[in-house]
């Protein structure tokens, strides 16, 4: 119906509330880039007046990498314990409370260097990874569950453009000449609470999402009203049916734990799926552009590598502006497999500039074309699709247990990056990234066999696809050309 795809003032109120989570999780992603100089300058400080000696190099590289990885620590944290939030308080309560995760943080970062603690710096970015963790998980099913079925997609994007903006946010604040400097860095830090303020006050006007009131409180007469001003229209009927149905379902199905997930034959596939879209975005190597840009950008032999890091966040920012716009219109699967298959050449050319910089100083430029490109590719698909694409596989049932599933490896991938890398550069050095070209080929031959098309459908015919698909009624054709979206079947 015409109203089902009208994005109202009430919508967009809710759904940018929401997306300050994901903003929160890009900027604590991106801030601790610029100023590592600055960070492993204080550790070195703090060491020497505990020790009266330098740190050893060994022990800084240790502390730093510990500094920037403990964050994905606390988001696996975080986004496995999302189930034990939704099923409880809701969507949009929970959002609420995980503030109070952000505000602590934010004040640990900022007193950090007042105490001349190390460890209060390291605590209060695992605490702020924990908060990101659930923001990752709450964010995409709050949008996705109070947006229109022919807008899921595009509302999906909004927080991975919460994410990329916070990026670009981090790395502008984090300059020299405004925060990212040896007397203002705990302020940069300590900035997260700011949003978390803001959020804080504007979630209380936000409706709760009306399919878990539907579905999960059997509150229809609320559920109704709530989709009547988000759609901003009275006859919210197809919105209705759709909740009812999938509430039908619900009594047969009940809510599904994170064992009997993992353990049941009908959710194996699209768990799977689930999975390794995830592994997909992080297994890119993307975290390690946005980790350690600032040094990448460096040793490519740029003089001011900050302006190049943040011209990298503004081509992230313009690139999930175009992901928003046209997912709708081109569909998930194809946009993921065109980012795969771009980032894995832009890897092989930033390999090639960086290995052969030393004989031709022009190879700093290719370098930096093919870092913009690795990052504009990753926009196009691997960083918006597999953070809504979770909630979209599932029904109400499995759909909190498998976002956290789905989270966590996410985060557990992102942890094994942003730890590692530092090391397995000292390895390789400027042939590291063939290690993800591999990895993102891998990526991109798995999406185009495996993973369907869920542009148009609701939660319920893309879950009764899958269904269909475990009781092995397609014969092995149908099966594939199905999966790679030339089957005719409207249900997946």
């Amino acid at each position: 119906m015409e109203c089902s795809g009208k994005v109202t003032a009430h919508l967009m109120m809710a759904a940018g509330t929401a997306v300050i989570g994901s903003l929160q999780f890009g900027y604590n992603t991106g801030v601790i880039n610029a100023p590592q100089h600055i960070i492993e300058g204080f550790y070195n400080e703090t060491w020497s007046s505990r020790f009266a000696e330098p740190i050893p190099q060994s022990t800084l590289t240790a502390l730093w990498s510990l500094s920037v990885a403990i964050f994905s620590v606390g988001g696996m944290l975080g986004s496995f314990s999302v189930g034990l939030f939704v099923n409880r308080l809701g969507r949009r309560n929970s959002m609420l409370v995980a503030n109070v995760l952000a505000l602590t943080a934010a004040l640990l970062m900022s007193f950090s260097k007042m105490a001349a603690s190390w460890e209060l710096l390291i605590i209060g970015r695992l605490t702020v990874g924990v908060y990101s963790g659930l923001s990752t998980g709450l964010v995409p099913m709050y949008v996705e569950e109070i947006s229109p079925t022919s807008l899921r997609g595009a509302m999906g994007t909004l927080h991975q453009l919460g994410v990329v903006i916070g990026i670009l946010v981090a790395q502008v604040l984090g300059m020299d000449s405004i925060l990212g400097n040896s007397s203002l860095w705990p302020f940069l830090l300590g900035f997260t609470l700011l949003p978390a303020v803001v959020q804080t006050i504007l979630l209380p006007f936000c409706p709760e999402s009306p399919r878990y009131l539907l579905i999960n409180c059997n509150q229809e007469s609320k559920a109704n009203s709530v989709l009547v001003k988000l759609r901003g229209s009275d006859d919210v009927s197809e919105d209705m049916m759709e909740m009812k149905e999938e509430s039908q379902l619900m009594m047969t199905e009940t809510k599904v734990t994170i064992a009997q997930l993992l353990r049941s034959p009908v959710y194996r596939q699209p768990i799977i799926v689930a999975v390794m879209l995830q592994l997909s975005q992080q297994l890119s190597g993307i975290n390690a552009v946005f980790y350690y840009s600032t040094g990448i950008f460096a040793r490519a032999g740029v003089s001011q590598p900050v302006y190049a890091t943040i011209g990298a966040g503004v081509v992230n920012t313009a690139f999930t502006l175009l992901s928003l716009f046209v997912v709708e219109h081109t569909g998930r699967r194809p946009l993921h497999l065109t980012g795969l298959m771009g980032m894995a050449v832009c890897a092989l050319v930033l390999t090639l500039a960086m290995a052969l910089l030393d004989q031709h100083s022009w190879m700093s430029y290719v370098s930096i074309v093919a870092i913009l490109g690795f990052v504009a590719f990753f926009e196009i698909g691997p960083g918006p699709i597999p953070w809504f694409i979770v909630a979209e596989l599932f029904s109400q049932g499995p759909r909190p247990a498998a976002i956290a599933i789905a989270g966590f490896c996410n985060w557990s991938a992102n942890f094994l990056v942003g730890m590692s890398f530092p090391y397995v550069e000292q390895v390789c050095g400027a042939y590291v990234f063939i290690i993800f070209s591999v990895l993102l080929l891998a990526f991109f031959v798995f999406t185009y066999f495996k993973v369907p098309e869920t542009k148009g459908r609701t939660f319920e015919q893309i879950s009764a696809g899958f269904l269909r698909q475990s009781a092995d009624k397609y014969s092995p054709s149908q099966h594939f050309s199905t999966l790679r979206g030339e089957g005719h079947d409207p249900d997946l």
